[in-house]
Parts: C-alpha cells; sequence; structure tokens
C-alpha cells in the first residue's frame, strides 16, 4: 500500500478480524489499523498527516522516505572482486551493485 510516497505492509489479524499496516521505507515507527480496505486507506492517510503534524509541532522535519542512498561495508577483498566485476561488465561499480541487489529481489 503506498501514500504519498510512503509505503506499508498489511497483515490480517484473524483473532481481532482486523488488518494492520506499518510503514516500512522509514525509520520511525508509524501504525494504524482498519477493518476494510476503505478504513485501511483512510488511517494510513491519517497517521502520514498525523506524523507530519507531530514533527511539525517540535519543530523538526519529518523523515522522508528512503532517499536511494546507502552505505555498505564489507571486506577489502570482496570490494576488490565486485570492483573488478563491474568493470568486466563495462558498467560503473555503483550499476553493478544495482543490477545485483535488483536481481536478487526479483
Amino acid at each position: 500500500m503506498h501514500y504519498k510516497g510512503y509505503e506499508a505492509v498489511i497483515e490480517f489479524d484473524e483473532h481481532a478480524n482486523i488488518f494492520n499496516g506499518e510503514v516500512v521505507n522509514l525509520r520511525d515507527v508509524i501504525t494504524f489499523q482498519g477493518s476494510s480496505a476503505a478504513q485501511l486507506k483512510q488511517a494510513f492517510a491519517e497517521s502520514i498527516k498525523d506524523y507530519q503534524a507531530f514533527c511539525a509541532e517540535r519543530g523538526e522535519q519529518p523523515e522522508k522516505p528512503y532517499s536511494g542512498q546507502f552505505v555498505v561495508r564489507t571486506e577489502p577483498i570482496l570490494h576488490k572482486a565486485i570492483s573488478s566485476a563491474a568493470r568486466r561488465a563495462g558498467v560503473s561499480l555503483n550499476k553493478w551493485v544495482v543490477t545485483t541487489l535488483e536481481r536478487s529481489i526479483r
């Protein structure tokens, strides 16, 4: 489920007969729930708006969904090996890593 760049995963609690959602593309924790798809969508939107308002009250910028940048630390031997693989493929190290990660999640 998506709303204004935020992504949530939904689970169904069969004992409580309710859907629980959690925003997954932030470090902050934002949860919501609803008993129907319409309620779930509304609760998701309201939770994001509440989160943004809470941040504004505190004078903080709300965390944005992931930027697309992260640091990977590895052993030098692995760094050398993937750099060589990228060079052999004729692409940048960044492009090689992105392509490899994309393949791994499909």
